[in-house]
């Protein structure tokens, strides 16, 4: 698939989840789950009282891990949210950075970023803005951020590399990142690979974990390092929606899913931008 039918394809999958026409992702214990929002959120890091202080319909539990927890934010900060959906990270950010700090969060789908501004507009954060655009073309000024955060979102783009050049230059000298994603331990198959359903659940944008740390270290970042991995259990995958469907649309035989099976893994990853670099 070419890059504008994979942004096309994205933007429309998570347009309707905005609507909430449908669920998730992914399957129902994954990162990007289609089970009860609480209890996908509590499984990947999130605490109750952080589900409980966002404004309700924020979090949508779409992520695979909790970024904000390890990032060590700190008051004043302006923080950038890659993808950031309904808002949900953003909101807790913005807690961490206070009043006198600043939280952006950038979403390529128009109903996510009208949703995350009502959101916003509930809880009363006026520290929050979000912005219409896609996380290869950042629309942030250079050298602005102190911190970024991406919750499994960068797995989708099909140009990663583009990406992490840009969160590098928005980010001040001495600036860092945050990231929760999903790799992968080995190559998928052609055929999973190509699956429209497969890429938009998360699964087929995801690249190797080598090949990640490699890539935010050839856009200028140091002290790359995976900082927690978890297995993303896939044993049910044949049994979730998403997985059907995609299953039915490129005639895949269901045991070869299992391909997935101890392949994926969700990862929460550090960089830091050069003190020195402009």
């Amino acid at each position: 698939m070419d890059a504008e039918k994979i942004r096309k394809l994205v933007r429309d999958r998570y347009g309707r989840i905005a609507r909430r026409e449908s669920a998730c992702c992914g399957p129902s214990k994954t990162c990007c789950g289609a089970g009860p929002v609480e209890e996908t959120s509590r499984r990947i890091g999130y605490s109750e009282k952080e589900m409980r202080s966002v404004p309700g319909g924020a979090n949508l539990g779409l992520g695979c891990g909790n970024p904000a927890a390890l990032a060590s934010l700190k008051k004043g900060e302006t923080v950038l949210d890659l993808g950031s959906g309904a808002g949900f990270d953003c909101f807790l950010a913005s807690t961490e950075v206070g009043s006198e700090g600043r939280v952006i969060g950038v979403d390529m789908t128009p109903e996510m970023v009208e949703k995350a501004r009502e959101n916003a507009r509930r809880g009363g954060y006026g520290n929050v803005e979000f912005r219409f655009g896609e996380i290869e073309n950042l629309p942030v000024a250079d050298g602005t951020v102190d911190v970024i955060l991406s919750n499994c979102v960068i797995n989708l783009s099909p140009n990663k590399g583009r990406v992490f050049q840009e969160a590098f230059r928005v980010l001040k000298p001495g600036g860092r990142v945050m990231i929760s994603d999903l790799v992968v331990s080995k190559p998928l198959s052609r055929r999973l690979k190509s699956s429209v359903s497969a890429y938009v659940g998360c699964v087929a944008g995801a690249i190797r974990k080598e090949e990640y740390l490699e890539s935010l270290s050839a856009a200028g970042f140091r002290e790359v390092a995976v900082v927690e991995e978890t297995s993303f259990p896939v044993g049910d995958f044949s049994a979730d929606p998403l997985a059907k469907g995609m299953i039915e649309e490129q005639a895949i035989p269901p045991e070869a899913i299992r391909e997935l099976e101890n392949v994926v893994s969700s990862i929460r990853v550090h960089g830091r931008k050069p003190a020195g670099k402009g």
